[in-house]
């Protein structure tokens, strides 16, 4: 692979209807200090988010069909020309320093195949200070701090036995080694924490950069709130503690991860 001296990364922007945040994260990737491709994908085409496509100068792809995150972001990797790929999420903000941490990781572990950050919370335009849920991620996430083993099945499922510690939106993707399509998951809400067990299976290593490198928005329209006033995050999340755990444990896992709910709740 190489020491990546050209544009091998693309930020795909997934737009879905008129959110008021969108243009805020365009912004934050068009500040980059390294350059990235950025491409614009929705299901929702609008005015509004081909406004954005021309203001900004980002080619524009639209998928046909009903809305659907898993197939949004299969189409935002499809229509990606470069070997690495962030699926940006349009309430989020990625710091400036986000696409030099990307490429950093790749000169130095080529055979990498998920790239991840730590993150700061958003929430009514202000950052949070990190709490219990924070500081109980960042200790799931210590066995990838194991880099030189990050590689080895075991390794990369250990941060995932007991919850997903792993930052969706933070995420950067080598498409020449995970298998496609990329997602491929039965879940909406859990769909990141199932992906990532797959990805676990497959060839490559899992680099964690504990440096807050994007800013997570907590909003009334965010989709993990809405997965949580259905109970849908709670029905999918018990079936994943299934697929690792005997039910016991699955009962006594839950009723502690349900205290992570209290986040979106306030």
């Amino acid at each position: 692979m190489g020491i990546m001296n050209h544009i091998d990364h693309t930020f795909a922007v997934c737009a879905y209807k008129d959110s008021p945040y969108l243009e805020e994260c365009i912004r934050s990737l068009k500040r980059q200090l390294e350059p990235s491709e950025i491409i614009l994908c929705t299901s929702t085409p609008s005015a509004f988010i081909e406004e954005i496509a021309k203001k900004y100068d980002l080619p524009l792809f639209v998928r046909e069909g009903q809305s659907d995150i898993q197939e949004d972001w299969n189409f935002a990797c499809a229509n990606a020309k470069t070997r690495l790929v962030t699926i940006a999420h349009q309430d989020d903000v990625y710091h400036r320093d986000y696409a030099k941490a990307v490429k950093d990781c790749w000169e130095r572990y080529p055979d990498a195949s998920v790239f991840t950050t730590d993150c700061v919370i958003l929430r009514n335009g202000k950052t949070e200070q990190p709490g219990l849920i924070h500081f109980v991620k960042k200790l799931l996430r210590l066995p990838l701090r194991l880099r030189p083993l990050a590689d080895r099945t075991g390794i990369k499922r250990m941060a995932l036995m007991f919850g997903n510690p792993i930052i969706c939106p933070s995420c950067t993707y080598n498409l020449e080694l995970l298998q496609r399509p990329l997602f491929d998951s039965p879940y909406k809400f859990a769909l990141d924490w199932d992906m990532m067990w797959k990805f676990a299976g497959q060839e490559g290593r899992f680099i964690c950069e504990e440096r807050p490198l994007i800013g997570y928005r907590i909003h009334d329209g965010a989709t993990t709130k809405a997965c949580i006033e259905n109970n849908r995050r709670s029905k999918e999340e018990t079936e994943m503690y299934q697929k690792i755990w005997p039910d016991w444990i699955v009962r006594v896992l839950m009723f502690f991860y349900r205290g992570a709910y209290s986040a979106y709740e306030k």
